[in-house]
């Protein structure tokens, strides 16, 4: 990377620098920091900027190996020496270092660190992006890349901890130019973005996305044979180093390659409307599901089918496992992805007019029915059938035209979160080569002909995986077996084993075992589930509501019957009390729904072993006081 000009905070402020060596400069001039182990404690509090560090963590930080009995005091040295350097925290005078029962806090604001601002302009970045200013996040993008001036703390690796964090910095910083590039790419400017690409896939040759944007700027460019090399590279690489083969969705970029001859460069397409940011609960990197994965690419990149969809509890993952999809398959989908969610923040369904007037202005679908002065209003598109007064004739001529555009385009719709069946019938292409792809609780069993995923739990390796990449391998690796356990007391449920990372992230000091033992207590469990605004119980809330009255009785009465690893329909008949074939209808009715599992064989009624998912159980105790 080449070093930007130096950044300064506002007169009298200090600015502090993580991505690259660690330094600190007041008025641009550099301050010394001390000696290595006071940097050490330093880059530490910066790594987790206005959030409390446990002793125990800066501790690991400077002595990982054997710390001495006085490693207490020479903290509070190092700490001490760090407020006299730094000075106090903003105009209100305020310590800069302050001490709780949680750790040590160091209060920084956003233009004083260069981490905060990366992650803001970063953020704004995404926004502009997901609203079609391809131009405007590029710029954002671009100016946040310039804060990147090389390894983060480059020169303090050698301690394990800091070397984890710079690892996290570093892998932002990675995403965020993948971002960059691939949005210059659909601007039509790909050349700017070739020599930095290789640049960084030589440090990091296995990373796939990163390769993928390098073969399509160097395509677009007009260096074909350029850009087939480096899939022949990667393709043998991964042969020797992992004995796999490239990704489909590789694998088909490299191939429409090769049918486009020495094509210089294809128009870039007419918007990328895929939010790459994913829901507030999905912060983690895209974990697990390669099988479903790889389906997933497979039946929407061969064309064959123009529905699917993805189903499974809430908390199973599937915005990300769907938003994963979408952006592999950029190329097959030369005018765009588009995302739009069927529900409200409250979980309430969207009007079908207000949809309509989202997926318009996303396309550029819009046009023909503002034309004719038919269009709906914000007001009325915002009921369910356009206005108080049902302006159906607006709805109407935004139907029309969005069928139009599908019918003119080949573009990939995600149509996240469906409530039911009735929500989306009138958005499905009728003609042309648009594909869409839905995600539900439930089976939307109305819906046909569809091809159909549903998301099981992650398996236990897939689960692990997940957690490690919150909390640290290393922490994992030191106690395997209530890292095991708490994967499984989260029912495999990705929300949850993410919402357990991020709260045993913050919470270093808690030993993995004593966190097990929380989430294996049912009355507990759900309690633990929180990790900021993120809560597992609120969106098990959500899918609840979606139930019929009855459904959650029955679910009620089943849950009890699951906890010994599932229930048969005998056991189901005997709980509720009634017939077998209102049993089976019961039990159907909320496997339809999302709330029940069924093995995924062909079995009969009475030999198959049915599942409610753990933690919805445990909601349902709470609900139905069973």
């Amino acid at each position: 990377m080449t070093r930007p000009p130096v950044r300064t905070a506002p007169t009298g402020a200090v600015y502090f620098s993580l991505l690259g060596p660690l330094t600190a400069r007041l008025d641009g001039h550099e301050l010394p920091l001390g000696p290595r182990k006071q940097r050490l404690v330093l880059a530490t509090l910066l790594s987790r900027p206005n959030t409390p560090v446990p002793v125990e963590v800066l501790t690991d930080a400077v002595w990982p190996d054997d710390p001495p009995r006085t490693a207490r005091k020479n903290l509070q040295v190092y700490v001490s020496a760090a407020r006299t350097l730094l000075g106090p925290a903003g105009h209100e005078g305020r310590d800069r270092v302050v001490h709780g029962c949680g750790g040590y806090l160091l209060r920084i604001a956003e233009g004083e660190l260069d981490t905060l601002r990366f992650g803001s302009l970063a953020r704004a970045g995404r926004a502009a992006a997901g609203r079609g200013d391809l131009a405007g996040a590029a710029r954002l993008l671009r100016e946040a890349l310039d804060l990147w001036e090389g390894p983060p703390l480059n020169d303090l690796r050698d301690s394990a901890g800091v070397a984890e964090e710079a690892g996290r910095l570093e892998a932002r910083c990675l995403t965020v130019y993948e971002d960059w590039a691939e949005t210059e790419i659909e601007l039509g400017r790909p050349a700017v973005a070739v020599d930095g690409l290789r640049d960084l896939v030589e440090r990091h040759p296995l990373r796939e996305r990163l390769r993928a944007a390098w073969m399509n700027s160097l395509h677009q460019s007009g260096r074909q044979a350029e850009a087939l090399a480096v899939y022949d590279d990667y393709r043998q690489l991964m042969a020797r180093e992992l004995g796999l083969e490239p990704s489909p969705a590789m694998t088909a970029l490299y191939r429409s390659m090769l049918g486009r001859g020495r094509e210089a460069r294809r128009p870039a397409p007419t918007r990328e409307a895929v939010s790459p940011a994913a829901p507030p609960a999905c912060t983690a990197a895209f974990t697990g599901r390669p099988g479903e994965l790889r389906e997933l690419l497979e039946v929407l990149g061969c064309g064959e089918e123009r529905v699917v969809v993805v189903s499974g509890p809430a908390g199973a993952g599937k915005s990300a496992l769907a938003l994963r999809a979408a952006h592999l398959l950029a190329d097959r989908f030369p005018d765009g992805r588009v995302r739009v969610r069927v529900r409200r923040e409250d979980g309430t369904a969207r009007g079908r007019a207000e949809i309509l007037a989202e997926l318009g202005r996303l396309c550029g679908a819009a046009g023909n029915a503002a034309s004719s002065g038919n269009a709906a209003s914000p007001e009325n598109a915002a009921s369910p059938e356009g206005g108080a007064g049902g302006d159906r004739a607006a709805t109407a001529a935004l139907a029309d035209a969005w069928q139009e555009w599908q019918a003119r385009h080949r573009a990939l719709v995600v149509l996240d979160d469906v409530p039911d069946e009735a929500s989306v019938r009138g958005l499905l292409s009728r003609s042309g080569k648009c594909s869409v792809l839905i995600t539900a609780r439930g089976q939307l069993a109305g819906l046909a002909p569809v091809h159909r995923i549903a998301l099981p739990a992650l398996a236990d390796s897939e689960a692990l995986d997940l957690l490690g990449k919150l909390i640290g391998a290393g922490r994992l690796r030191a106690d395997p077996g209530a890292a095991l356990r708490i994967v499984r007391a989260c029912g495999g449920l990705p929300l949850a084993v993410e919402v357990s990372g991020m709260r045993l992230a913050v919470l270093r000091h808690l030993p993995l075992a004593e966190y097990a033992d929380r989430l294996d207590d049912p009355s507990a469990a759900l309690d633990e589930l929180v990790a900021g605004d993120v809560s597992v119980r609120h969106r098990i809330a959500s899918g609840w509501q979606d139930l019929a009255d009855g459904d959650r009785w029955v679910l009620g009465r089943l849950a009890g019957l699951a906890e010994g690893g599932g229930f048969t329909l005998d056991r189901a008949t005997e709980a509720l009390g009634c017939g077998e074939r209102a049993a089976i209808r019961a039990v159907e009715s909320l496997i339809d729904a999302g709330a029940v599992t069924s093995p995924a064989g062909e079995v009969t009624a009475h030999a198959a072993l049915y599942e409610v998912p753990r933690l919805l159980g445990l909601y349902a105790h709470e609900r139905e006081g069973v």
